[in-house]
């Protein structure tokens, strides 16, 4: 019996270990925590958004653009959705947004924990990994108190955010000391900070919103919705989704700007009509007045200041086609310097981790250390709010688990386009008389044009596309830039992330 160890008992290792233990390995799982599911308990508010039904890859972000991808073809949302269902979670549907019916976080990682209890998984609690050593075929996973010998190991050790559930970056030292290189780990999913005075001013207030990012005169990200303004900056669901962007030019010594168009559902030359349209039906009213209605009095009261209007005194009529196209700007075009963010203690997740490109997406394997998998958060491999980051774990953590126990076996992939568009589900274990039914498996009959796929891929592993630069086996200096990535070949024109969420 194949001897499989998973290091860390959130998300992704709990689905790895339930995995690895379907197929008949001897799993043992490690958790420093005191308890599995810690940090599950804290998503989505405590209801935990499962899963989205969207599952368009623009909501997964990695140096390497594709690796989410091609990793949700194998194991996708449709094949979590169903696992969930033989573990006891029904679900419910808000928009799109996936949620246990019972709204409750907790449910979720009961039923995992008691999954994997019913699959025979040992699970070693308050037990952190201190060191792991390759011998010959084997692995060795130190702790205080004992050495684990392990045919395979499975990193999912989380990342540095929220690290009061106890993600404080261990994974990273424990996949770098095996020869993995980690992109520099950033707060991402958190709130901006800005450089100007007056949010003291204007904390509290929620409007909608369209966000846009930008670094010198290059759009890096937009989105829409609900934001928040803060003490010190603007936060809520928007600027979450933009935030990686934003952390990873200023860390680059970028400077970086937002605008906020405060009246999404209009351009600048429609606000405008609108404002003077509104003006000659109320010419009597002041600056504050007009905008009653329309705006929160702070904003109100912030526009009109930095519109040159507030202390003016003038009535809506009086108002002059310069002052209506400043205030027009200003409310469409409300400009803000981003000079930092939250740390990971307010982020929910982080950008960078381990590198994709040391990994192979057919099998979470590390293509470094054979026996090694690597899955979830500790990957460079953030999703946008909205489920994403938990299918990425429920994903990347099941396939990790499954190679695992069936590493060996030949593995097969059905290429059939539409089942990577759904996520069909695949299977291992053809070589071993599994057949085509076997749990957990490779679907029979890879496709010849995908095994030559996988084969470039692992030619062009050297070819590191970092960042904002390109090296070719180890030579040049690559830099890591707050930008989506860029092709081998220089790709100048990025594509960012926008449009708002459902």
């Amino acid at each position: 019996m194949k001897k499989v160890v998973v290091v860390g008992g959130g998300a992704a290792g709990l689905m790895a270990a339930i995995a690895a233990a379907k197929q008949g390995a001897k799993v043992t799982l490690l958790e420093k925590n005191k308890q599995v599911g810690k940090k599950i308990l804290v998503t989505g508010n405590g209801r935990c958004n499962l899963t989205n039904r969207d599952q368009s890859p623009d909501h997964y972000r990695s140096a390497e653009s594709d690796f989410a991808a091609q990793v949700l073809s194998r194991v996708g949302m449709q094949d979590i959705l169903k696992k969930f269902t033989e573990f006891g979670i029904f679900t419910k549907n808000r928009n799109g947004y996936l949620y246990p019916y019972s709204d409750q976080a907790a449910s979720v990682a009961e039923v995992l924990r008691l999954e994997a209890e019913h699959r025979g998984v040992k699970l070693a609690l308050n037990t952190e990994a201190q060191a792991i050593t390759r011998e010959e075929n084997s692995f060795r996973v130190q702790t205080e108190g004992w050495s684990y010998p392990a045919d395979a190991v499975i990193l999912t050790c989380g990342s540095k955010a929220a690290p009061e559930t106890g993600s404080d970056g261990g994974g990273y030292r424990l996949a770098e000391s095996l020869g993995h290189r980690i992109i520099k780990p950033l707060p991402a999913l958190v709130q901006l900070r800005c450089k100007e005075k007056f949010y003291e001013k204007l904390a509290g207030v929620r409007m909608d919103a369209r966000v846009e990012l930008y670094t010198e005169e290059r759009l890096l990200a937009s989105d829409q919705g609900e934001v928040q303004f803060t003490k010190n900056g603007i936060s809520g669901i928007p600027v979450f989704q933009v935030s990686r962007y934003a952390v990873r030019a200023l860390d680059a010594g970028k400077k970086v700007r937002a605008v906020l168009n405060l009246m999404p559902m209009f351009d600048e030359a429609q606000f405008l009509t609108f404002l003077k349209d509104r003006a000659e039906k109320n010419p009597y009213k002041t600056g504050e007045q007009f905008l009653t209605g329309l705006f929160p009095a702070k904003t109100s009261a912030c526009v009109l200041e930095r519109s040159g209007l507030g202390k003016s005194g003038k009535k809506a009529g009086d108002w002059t086609d310069a002052e209506f196209a400043k205030l027009t700007r200003t409310v469409t075009q409300f400009e803000t310097e981003i000079t930092g963010s939250g740390d990971f203690t307010q982020a929910q997740v982080c950008s960078g981790g381990a590198d994709t490109r040391e990994v192979n997406p057919d099998t979470m394997e590390s293509r470094k250390v054979p026996g090694l998998y690597l899955a979830g958060e500790l990957l460079d491999v953030d999703g946008a709010c909205g489920g994403y980051n938990l299918q990425w774990a429920w994903s990347s953590g099941w396939l990790a688990g499954v190679s695992a126990a069936s590493a060996g076996e030949e593995e097969m992939y059905d290429s059939n386009q539409s089942n990577q568009t759904s996520g069909g589900a695949w299977r291992a274990g053809a070589s071993a008389g599994g057949g085509p039914g076997t749990e957990g498996g490779f679907r029979e009959d890879r496709e010849a044009d995908h095994s030559e796929e996988i084969h470039r891929r692992e030619k062009e592993t050297n070819l590191l596309c970092i960042y904002g630069g390109c090296e070719a086996e180890g030579r040049g200096k690559a830099s890591e830039e707050a930008s989506q990535p860029k092709c081998i070949k220089d790709r100048e024109k990025e594509v960012p992330f926008s449009g708002a969420r459902k």
